[in-house]
C-alpha cells in the first residue's frame, strides 16, 4: 500500500502580500488551493492539457500563465491578431477549467481592510491566507483520505529566500506552532510535505492553480463586474473566505 495520499495539492497566489507598500489597483492578496485526486490528475487533467496546447501551438511545450493570457504576451502574442480566435481560445481555456476533476479551497485578504481593523499588529497576508487553505485542507482530507498519508502541497517556485520562508510557515502551521487564529488545529493525521516547482516544469496543476488566483481576488474586489473565470471556477469552490 502507498505511503502517499490520493490527492495532490497545487497553490498559487495572485497579488502581493506587502502591506507597506499596496497597489491602489489591485490592494487584495488571494491564495488558491488546487486539489487533484491523482488518479484522475493522471487520467483526465494533464491530456485535456496537452490536447489543447496541440490544438493551438501544435506542441506542448507552452506553459499557460493568466498575466500572459490576459496580455496577449509571448506565446499568446497571437490573441490579438485574430478575435475569433481569441474567442475561440478563450472559449476552451474555460472549458478546460470547467471540465477538469479539481476542487479549490481559497482565501482572500482585502488589505486595506485588514490593516483598519488590526493595524500595525496586522498579521501578514500570506501567513493568514496560508493557514486557512491549510486548515480547510486538512478538514478536506479527513474526510476523503485515509490518515497517516504523505500529502505534498506544490507551490511555484518565487526566489530562494521567499521560498524558504513560505516553507518555514508552512511547517509551522502543520506542527501547530502558529500564533495566529483562535482555534489550533492538529495536523497530525497526515504528513505534510511542501515542493516548490519552477514554472519551467510544465506543470499542468500549477497552471490550472494559476488560472484560479486572480478571478478569485477580482471577485472580492470588483464583486459587481462581469468574471467568466470566476463563473467556471465557482462550481468548484469547497471553501472560499474573504478576510476579514
Amino acid at each position: 500500500m502507498s505511503n502517499f495520499s490520493k490527492y495532490i495539492i497545487y497553490a498559487d497566489e495572485s497579488g502581493d502580500h506587502s502591506l507597506s507598500s499596496i497597489d491602489p489597483q489591485f490592494p487584495v492578496f488571494s491564495l488558491s488551493f488546487c486539489i487533484f485526486k491523482k488518479s484522475d490528475y493522471t487520467k483526465f487533467v494533464v491530456p485535456m492539457m496537452q490536447d489543447l496546447k496541440f490544438r493551438f501551438w501544435g506542441h506542448d511545450a507552452v506553459i499557460l500563465h493568466e498575466h500572459e493570457i490576459r496580455k496577449n504576451k509571448n506565446d499568446f502574442s497571437f490573441l490579438r491578431q485574430n478575435a475569433e480566435l481569441r474567442r475561440s481560445f478563450m472559449q476552451q481555456i474555460d472549458l478546460l477549467v470547467r471540465s477538469a476533476p479539481f476542487q479549490v479551497i481559497s482565501c482572500v485578504i482585502d488589505k486595506n481592510k485588514h490593516i483598519e481593523k488590526y493595524g500595525s499588529s496586522a498579521w501578514n497576508p500570506y501567513e493568514i491566507a496560508l493557514k486557512m487553505c491549510l486548515e480547510r485542507l486538512l478538514i478536506f482530507l479527513r474526510n476523503n483520505c485515509t490518515k497517516g498519508k504523505k500529502v505534498h502541497v506544490i507551490f511555484e517556485c518565487r526566489g530562494h529566500d521567499e521560498d524558504r520562508e513560505l516553507e518555514l510557515e508552512f511547517r509551522r502551521i502543520v506542527a501547530g506552532q502558529s500564533n495566529w487564529g483562535w482555534v489550533q488545529r492538529n495536523f497530525s493525521d497526515f504528513e505534510w510535505e511542501p515542493r516548490f516547482a519552477k514554472k519551467s516544469v510544465n506543470s499542468s496543476g500549477l497552471q490550472l492553480a494559476d488560472l484560479t488566483a486572480r478571478p478569485l481576488a477580482l471577485r472580492v474586489l470588483r464583486p459587481e463586474q462581469e468574471n467568466r473565470a470566476y463563473d467556471a471556477i465557482v462550481a468548484k469552490l469547497a471553501f472560499n473566505k474573504t478576510f476579514p
